[in-house]
């Protein structure tokens, strides 16, 4: 027994031990590009290398703000995560309808929402664009926003999790004379927190580093996302790798917090809602 035990903790240590280096490994890069940006210029490239920064500085962010309109592209990536999360709600909606109401055609829809998982997004890119330019929403915040509300992933979800609400519950709400909405808002909502957390912290990321699809839509500089900013700042600014660096870490350490936050309710959310 004290053999086996002796073991055991002989095991959990190795185990601890490689968690920890492969932990430091990984943290790194996050840990010099956080360092640089707070770097002068001068200093990022210098010999000996230095993790801390001997004269720290704000300059590099200070400078994002002045001379790439990072001010711009921050409102514009905010709007886009507003509507995302507007979207979200009409992604919930859908998910109870395809959960909990009985209509002609509904598996169909449902399995004809399934396949478009399964097409890339570059795919319908160019129809997208076609469709948005007939309706002269091209070059328009709109335009960024409209094709990001509805999203077949996140219906599933909102199935998968909204099968598993007892009938009897929502059917004893409209004997008491429940509307609809104040079932959905007030009842269905509560009980599904778990799947609206984890699909709003999903929600926000991919808003918050949209990239390809204002690249793509916009042409206006006052249109552009973080992400696109931030492209802009490696080709304008290829030599300042402290300021790249700033732009970088401006745009990591907000879905670095959300998610160190947040992670417990992503891995409940798919566990719920029926995924392994």
């Amino acid at each position: 027994m004290a053999a086996a035990t002796k073991k055991s903790k002989l095991e959990k240590s190795i185990v601890i031990f490689i968690m920890v280096v492969g932990g430091i490994l990984v943290s790194i890069p996050f840990i010099w590009m956080i360092s640089s940006s707070f770097k002068p210029e001068s200093e990022v490239l210098a010999i000996p290398p230095t993790i801390i920064p001997d004269n720290p500085t704000i300059e590099n962010y200070i400078q994002l703000f002045t001379n790439m309109n990072f001010a711009v592209y921050l409102r514009n990536t905010l709007i886009i995560v507003l509507f995302s999360f507007l979207g979200l709600l009409f992604n919930a909606m859908a998910g109870y309808g395809f959960a909990k109401y009985d209509f002609r055609g509904r598996e169909k829809i449902f399995y004809i929402v399934l396949a478009t998982m399964m097409i890339p997004g570059q795919v319908t890119m160019i129809p997208v664009y076609l469709l948005l330019n007939y309706m002269g929403l091209t070059n328009t915040m709109t335009g960024i926003v409209l094709p990001g509300l509805a999203v077949a992933f996140s219906i599933f979800l909102f199935r998968q999790f909204m099968t598993t609400i007892p009938d009897d519950l929502i059917e004893a709400a409209r004997l008491d004379g429940a509307g609809e909405f104040y079932i959905f808002f007030r009842l269905v909502v509560p009980i599904a927190k778990p799947i609206f957390a984890v699909q709003g912290i999903l929600t926000f990321i991919a808003g918050w580093n949209s990239f390809l699809w204002p690249l793509i839509i916009a042409n206006d500089e006052s249109l552009y996302t973080l992400s696109v900013g931030l492209s802009l700042l490696q080709g304008q600014y290829a030599n300042n790798f402290a300021l790249q660096m700033a732009g970088a870490a401006f745009m990591v350490v907000p879905i670095i917090i959300i998610f160190a936050f947040f992670q417990k309710y992503i891995v409940e959310g798919f566990t719920m809602s029926g995924l392994k």
